[in-house]
């Protein structure tokens, strides 16, 4: 016997203890009997303010019932996907395992995204050999000339310091584009990191590249290829039914 439990029955004046052993997989069986399920706890951001993210759904929600038909609302980010194999998840026959070969490789490709939740299968990806104010500056231009139709476009981003810059800011108001930042540390307010996890799914999770060049192909070849042929997932996953976080105590 591996596991010790101790369980308590109420009286009406007083409590009556029982020691009980249970083995691993009797363990298990109390555990599911009685409303547990194994599964991972949720990362919550520390410093989340509620109500900082409380005023950006109402900013938003007031930008989207009064966005005009020459106007657009695009998410944005950046994203760093490395060649180190990720094990995940996924359904493997009882009592058989799946071997993956590993690689520690830190080899990455740096993307940035634009997300139209209208149409999430359109999502535009470029990648740069880092991510910074100028190449940043590059992707607001490369998003003017698709959505040249507009007259203005509204981008939603974090508040990274090079989306802070006086440089990204003066570009961006050349560019006829109107910047509108998250609140710090909400990932939750932002549908393209859905969009990140997509695409870690499709392409990386339990998935050995060897080599760099392999690696990268697979990646680019995820929005080139297999996106636009996803319209329907994508709109079941990505959307704007904001959740709000608290901080985690």
């Amino acid at each position: 016997m591996l596991e010790l439990m101790i369980t308590f029955k109420q009286q009406p004046h007083n409590f009556e203890a029982y020691w009980v052993y249970y083995s691993v997989p009797g363990l298990n069986k109390w555990l599911h009997k009685n409303g547990f399920s194994y599964k991972k706890s949720k990362g919550r951001p520390y410093k989340a303010d509620p109500e900082q993210q409380e005023k950006f759904v109402q900013a938003y929600e007031t930008l989207k019932n009064e966005l005009g038909n020459e106007e657009e609302i695009l998410f944005i980010d950046a994203v760093h996907p490395t060649q180190a194999t990720k094990l995940s998840y996924g359904w493997i026959r009882t009592g058989q395992t799946k071997e993956i070969a590993t690689s520690a490789s830190r080899t990455r490709t740096n993307l940035i995204g634009a997300i139209e939740l209208k149409h999430p299968e359109k999502t535009t990806v470029q990648a740069y050999e880092r991510i910074n104010a100028k190449t940043t500056a590059d992707f607001l231009t490369a998003l003017r000339k698709r959505y040249s139709d507009k007259a203005r476009l509204h981008i939603i981003l974090d508040r990274a310091g090079y989306h802070r810059s006086k440089f990204l800011k003066s570009k961006a108001e050349e560019l006829n584009i109107t910047l509108h930042y998250l609140p710090p540390y909400s990932p939750n307010l932002n549908p393209i990191e859905r969009l990140w996890k997509i695409m870690n799914e499709q392409v990386r999770n339990n998935r050995f590249f060897k080599s760099a060049k392999d690696f990268k192909k697979a990646i680019l070849g995820f929005f080139k290829k297999k996106l636009p042929k996803m319209k329907a997932a994508l709109h079941a996953r990505i959307n704007d039914n904001f959740q709000t976080m608290t901080p985690q105590l």
